[in-house]
């Protein structure tokens, strides 16, 4: 076994206490491990592509459809859903204008948007259809029962990745059924692209329901086959306005004639 001289000793001690803190400091200039990713917008963006594909299908989905809408403080109510074969469509909703007392149609075709008034209480006339503009135009305020978006055009909103909208996974509600999504809207504005709630789909794309702040929508029974087109409730003419979603103003209960008659 080799001998250390005193001189060489005396070179190897200051070595020997050298070492630990030189392996000390090349430890301490190693990167700090990176903390785990965050799944969140993984999981948000995930969302966000699953109901734009369930949307898609539904717009592709062709097929009449009974649907229960239920409010709270009134009846519930059957609406009747067609999406034809040449992308027309139709939205029968009893009770949707003149404060409920009137029942309505909601109709898209190649010849425009359409308001069709169906006999009922409130109206017993014969049915009549009031053509609102051009297909993809908007509806007026006061003459929109809105119950039709959630089954047509908002599907556009759900497939556009611009719109400004958070969405995320979320268990059905009770009396849906189906893969369900909480939308919200993202946007600083009152005017929200949708109304925001849970959207839910079947995997085919058929809407099985949808709540909402104003009220839920469930499908009632399986879908139909879908027919070539839809027909318009009646005739459409040009003598009248679409009926108001509200009541007619109350007459007066005073019944006097006018200041000033004698």
């Amino acid at each position: 076994m080799p001998v250390l001289t005193r001189s060489a000793g005396r070179v190897l001690g200051p070595l020997v206490f050298a070492l630990p803190a030189l392996l000390l400091a090349c430890t301490d200039a190693q990167p700090p491990t990176p903390p785990p990713a965050d799944p969140g917008p993984v999981a948000v963006d995930a969302a966000r592509d699953e109901l734009a594909t369930l949307a898609a299908a539904a717009q592709d989905r062709h097929l009449v459809a009974q649907y229960v809408y239920a409010e709270t403080g009134k009846p519930d109510r059957t609406i009747a859903f067609t999406s034809a074969n040449d992308g027309s469509w139709r939205v029968d909703v009893p009770g949707g204008a003149l404060g409920g007392t009137a029942d309505i149609s909601m109709a898209a075709t190649s010849d425009g948007l359409f308001q069709c008034a169906l006999p009922s209480a409130g109206r017993p006339e014969p049915a009549s259809c009031v053509r609102l503009g051009e297909r993809d135009d908007a509806i007026p305020r006061r003459a929109d029962p809105r119950i039709q978006h959630l089954l047509t055009d908002w599907l556009d909103v759900l497939t556009d990745r611009r719109s400004p909208l958070a969405v995320a996974s979320a268990n059905p509600p009770e009396g849906l059924t189906g893969t369900c999504y909480s939308v919200d809207s993202t946007s600083a504005s009152l005017n929200a692209p949708l109304d925001v709630g849970i959207y839910c789909y079947d995997r085919d794309g058929t809407p099985t329901g949808v709540r909402t702040e104003a009220g839920t929508l469930r499908l009632a029974a399986p879908p139909g086959a879908a027919p070539a087109t839809v027909q318009l409730a009646g005739p459409v003419v040009v003598d009248r306005d679409p009926l108001d979603i509200a009541a007619p103003p109350s007459p007066d209960p005073s019944g006097s004639p006018s200041a000033g008659t004698p």
